[in-house]
């Protein structure tokens, strides 16, 4: 397929992977912010590839995965009412909640919709006057603009029987939490290029230049991140700390300014709950108060459901990218993608997902004569 096959050329990432090796003299660990470029590295085993050094760190990047557990619980009161049509995109369905999810809702005879678009969930409200129509608005900056744009021509149309249940969260101050932890090992990052396509990257050289530390957007294909690799190990070695563009085919520096404007109008940064993690200070949004009337939290009053993550998930260790997920004791056991303990291993995007699809088997190797029996993953 033209503009895809190229980024997938062994020739070309064999190029690339020589000079990853013959430039890195020390190691390093760098965090891969999206878990779309997780699902990518562990899928074509990118990170088997690199020098012993080089280390690739999981991070938060996945929207389902840090929709707070508490948001989950809401959405699932919300559902659960008789009046209420509950819209998602399918990747929601499965995400538990503290005592079930979306699916045991719909089960027991709640109208919860697969939609493919909140544009659809607008729909819904249009031709179905009686019910409310409430449309789960989780993701990063790349899904927030479209979800934003449904609230405006909600409020312009005059739908009343429209709301939006907002999760969304923002990049950069992820980044900073990150960084500010003491646990911290990340010495570069590889950010997402979907997020920068809509917001620009404006936002991370002040990030590059407080913890000196390189910067480099990529995209999602093999080639896409073996050049971020690249171009971070060279940064690494030669001590500079930049934000370079390596997703130059889609990403602007000035971003889209028609969604920046829209995200400005209809929404407003607050600070917001990650689940696994905790409060970011200004990472997240909410409806601005000129559409207000359109929040499922406020309109069906669920703002006082709080809840307690698992003890035995360590999906935030994950997402924070203190442990690998095979490093969970709960993984491949007590926690599989029929049965998950937490939404890294439901989501399409979640590491502890890319784990066990691509790498979660553990085959003994024959020994030879003399030869005590080793364990060989295999992916």
């Amino acid at each position: 397929m033209k503009y895809l096959d190229e980024f997938q050329d062994p020739e070309l990432a064999k190029r690339l992977l020589d000079d990853i090796h013959a430039t890195a003299t020390h190691p390093w660990a760098m965090m891969e912010v999206c878990g779309g470029q997780t699902h990518s590295i562990i899928r074509h085993g990118l990170d088997q590839l690199l020098p012993d050094g080089i280390e690739l760190i999981h991070g938060p990047g996945c929207p389902v995965c840090v929709t707070p557990l508490e948001v989950i619980d809401k959405a699932l009161e919300i559902a659960s009412r008789p009046d209420v049509v509950f819209c998602s995109f399918g990747d929601m369905l499965r995400v538990p909640g503290s005592e079930k999810d979306l699916f045991r809702v719909k089960s027991a005879g709640g109208d919860v919709r697969v939609v493919y678009s909140p544009l659809d969930a607008l729909q819904l409200a249009r031709t179905n006057p009686d019910k409310q129509v409430v449309f789960f608005g989780i993701g990063f900056e790349t899904t927030a603009p479209p979800n934003a744009m449904t609230v405006y021509q909600a409020k312009k149309l005059g739908i009343d029987n429209f709301t939006l249940l907002v999760s969304h969260v923002r990049v950069p101050p992820a980044i900073e939490a990150i960084m500010t932890s003491p646990d911290c090992r990340v010495q570069a990052f590889l950010a997402a290029g979907h997020v920068c396509t809509v917001m620009g990257t404006a936002e991370y050289p002040p990030l590059a230049e407080r913890f000196h530390v390189p910067i480099v957007v990529t995209g999602f294909e093999p080639l896409d991140i073996l050049e971020g690799i690249r171009r971070a190990v060279h940064q690494l070695e030669d001590g500079r700390a930049e934000v370079e563009n390596a997703y130059r085919r889609v990403v602007l520096p000035e971003g889209n300014p028609v969604a920046i404007r829209m995200l400005e109008d209809v929404f407003e940064v607050v600070d917001r709950s990650w689940r696994g993690i905790g409060m970011i200070p200004q990472s997240g949004w909410r409806l601005s108060d000129a559409y207000r009337e359109y929040d499922a939290e406020r309109r069906f009053e669920v703002g006082d459901i709080h809840t307690q993550e698992s003890t035995v998930c360590r999906s935030g260790e994950v997402l924070q990218g203190l442990i690998k997920p095979h490093e969970c004791s709960a993984f491949g056991t007590l926690c599989t993608p029929r049965n998950p303990l937490g939404a890294t291993m439901v989501s399409s995007e979640g590491a502890c997902a890319a784990y066990y699809l691509y790498r979660r088997m553990q085959v003994p190797a024959q020994p030879g004569p003399g030869e005590t029996r080793e364990v060989t993953s295999v992916g």
